[in-house]
């Protein structure tokens, strides 16, 4: 036999250790199917492997695989990559398991979840790139499928897949996807709820993170819920709740494990940094105009990842109330309201966490989380509008006005933030409206129309409700009073006051108002930029500086849904190469002051900003009709 033929890939030789199943308690039971888990926080997978039909590789993450010390070639290179990195085959020194955990969904406590479509193979010791945790997910049934087939399809496979890649690239700490795998295998799905199932492929995406432990990891071991009946699968288990906490803080924080002799202290000093760094995750999410959809505690990760890519959406037009979940009826997880549910979903973990932190510490804890993100969240919001030399308490009220300003000009987030570098340093004597007249031009390009603002303004309310409020205005002002205060009707009015305004105006009166607004703002914004420069100062080295940070801040491009839609409709099709480009983009979705593409196509560049434009050019402008009615559960 040839030698060559002996030798281990470089799949094979991955140096896995498997430490959360040697440190926590495992549920090694063989009773097939679904199940009840209690005391244990991961149940291995004892079952026989559910093989992918004929596994191919849809893409590979370079960076991801990097983190394994693996190259896209020692993947590609490898005959049986595509079933090993599937789990259809097991890599050798992998143990597969599932993780056990609870989870408030939509407010309400729903018991044991674990994961029911996630299998973790183990983890592996990179070197220099650390410890990690990968999983298959979409690869067949666990102890926690319930009714579930365990499958993922190459539709939901393509979105996890770049979204994870996308965060990452944006700076903002997400878990890692390192390989899209689809297959000849196909399951039976109703992908737009409505009631027509149709045959779709089965994929595999590839997960990496130091951990996956969640907040729901600590709800399993709740009492009863008063309000839903139901109960963690280990209840009572302090002892087991106490093993898990010292595990994860021993492990993934280890400067507080180091800081702290007493266990009171130590875990009060993992629940700020827990806080801190969720605290800090949703700043990012809301500075990007990205809304993960599904913000259940089971959803929310112990290390301030972001984790499970499901129905999330970047915004396109610029709307504090949007959802990106069309399951998300009632708007709990809108855009406006991540930071306040992020809040709610510590305070699920400080319950969870129980005795073993100091209930009345943990509540001021939890005050600071507002204050926390807000700071957070002005200091990327600066840097977004190029204000790097001073903090002005005027700052807040400017950010302000300009998201006010953008919702009502329908503006596109992420190409009005791009555009703002092009703003003009003030000089001295210059006329304002001529200054900065070609970039409000640009500014408006990216605004809606008024067909599209009365559509975005229409009260969503039933107009037999909005008929008795409106007459409760004139028979009962009082009783008005107190009903136009609700949240919910006080928005709906305001729809309603916005709409009244678009029916009584043309696009050319539109588009002239929206024009003095801009310049309004614009006026406001470059008067503040000239108090970044103290005198003293090389002004060339502050304007460097402005551009240099605007453009490291605001991105090019995002994986808007459409962008997405057109990738999984070519793949649906065999056509892999557009989840491929659209990985190449994502990848560098900053550019800098001389590599922006203008939009009124003028500029001369270089060969590699030209290749880089043409990589991009597709993805940078506003979207079309049609992508507002893709409909995302």
């Amino acid at each position: 036999m040839d030698p060559s033929e002996c030798a281990s890939s470089a799949l094979e030789r991955l140096p896995f250790n498997n430490t959360a199943l040697k440190k926590l308690p495992v549920d090694d039971s063989e009773e097939p199917g679904s199940r009840t888990v209690p005391a244990a926080c991961y149940s291995r997978i004892r079952a026989p492997l559910q093989p992918l039909v004929r596994p191919t590789f849809v893409a590979l993450s370079r960076s991801a695989l990097a983190l394994l010390g693996l190259s896209v070639q020692d993947v590609m290179s490898d005959p049986l990559g595509p079933e090993y990195l599937s789990g259809s085959r097991l890599l050798p020194g992998s143990q597969p398991a599932a993780h056990c955990y609870c989870g408030h969904q939509f407010g309400l406590f729903a018991g044991q979840l674990g994961d029911g479509a996630v299998i973790y193979l183990g983890e592996v010791e990179s070197g220099t790139h650390g410890r990690w945790e990968i999983q298959v997910k979409g690869a067949g049934v666990t102890p926690y499928s319930r009714d579930g087939d365990g499958r993922k399809v190459l539709r939901s496979s393509v979105r996890e897949f770049l979204c994870s890649e996308a965060m990452a690239a944006l700076g903002i700490p997400s878990t890692r996807a390192a390989s899209l795998v689809t297959s000849d295998l196909c399951v039976s799905r109703d992908p737009l709820n409505s009631g027509r199932r149709i045959p779709e492929r089965c994929s595999v995406v590839l997960r990496l993170a130091p951990s996956f432990i969640r907040f729901g990891s600590f709800e399993i071991f709740l009492g009863r819920d008063e309000f839903s009946g139901l109960q963690g699968p280990s209840a009572g288990r302090h002892d087991i709740r106490a093993q898990l906490l010292d595990y994860v803080i021993e492990t993934f924080f280890p400067s507080v494990q180091q800081a702290h002799r007493n266990r009171k202290n130590r875990n009060m000093a993992f629940f700020r940094e827990v806080m801190v760094r969720t605290a800090k995750l949703v700043a990012q999410w809301q500075c990007v105009g990205f809304c993960h959809g599904v913000l259940n505690t089971d959803n929310m990760s112990i290390l301030g990842l972001t984790l499970d890519y499901g129905p999330f959406g970047f915004m396109d037009r610029f709307d504090p109330d949007f959802i990106c979940n069309a399951s998300d009826k009632r708007g709990r997880y809108s855009y406006q309201a991540q930071p306040s549910m992020c809040r709610w979903n510590l305070a699920r973990l400080a319950e969870a966490l129980g005795s073993e932190l100091d209930a009345p510490k943990a509540g001021a804890v939890l005050d600071e989380f507002m204050p926390t993100y807000e700071t957070f969240y002005l200091s990327i919001m600066r840097k977004k509008l190029g204000l790097v030399r001073k903090e002005e308490a005027e700052d807040r009220e400017l950010i302000s006005d300009l998201l006010h300003l953008m919702h009502n000009t329908g503006a596109d987030y992420t190409n009005t933030f791009q555009l703002l570098s092009r703003v003009p340093w003030p000089e001295e004597g210059d006329s304002e409206r001529a200054a900065v007249g070609p970039v409000v031009d640009l500014i408006l390009e990216q605004c809606a129309s008024i067909e599209e603002l009365k559509v975005a303004n229409k009260p969503t309310m039933e107009n037999r409700e909005l008929a008795m409020i409106l007459s409760m205005a004139q028979t009962n002002p009082v009783m008005f009073g107190m009903v136009a205060d609700r949240p919910g009707v006080s928005q709906q009015l305001e729809l309603m006051g916005r709409l009244k305004e678009l029916l009584e105006t043309d696009q050319d009166q539109l588009k002239e108002k929206q024009r003095d607004d801009w310049i309004r703002w614009i006026s406001q914004y470059r008067r503040r930029l000239t108090r970044e420069c103290d005198g003293t100062s090389d002004l060339s080295l502050i304007i460097k500086e402005r551009l240099n940070v605007m453009n490291s801040t605001n991105p090019r491009v995002v994986l808007r849904n459409y962008i997405a839609q057109n990738a999984i409709q070519a793949a649906e099709k065999g056509d892999f190469s557009e989840v491929n480009r659209v990985l190449e983009a994502l990848e560098k979705p900053y550019s800098d002051a001389h590599g922006l593409e203008p939009l009124d196509g003028s500029n001369a560049c270089s060969e590699k900003e030209e290749k880089a434009r043409e990589l991009t050019a597709g993805y940078v402008r506003k979207p079309p009709t049609w992508a507002q009615k893709i409909c995302i559960t």
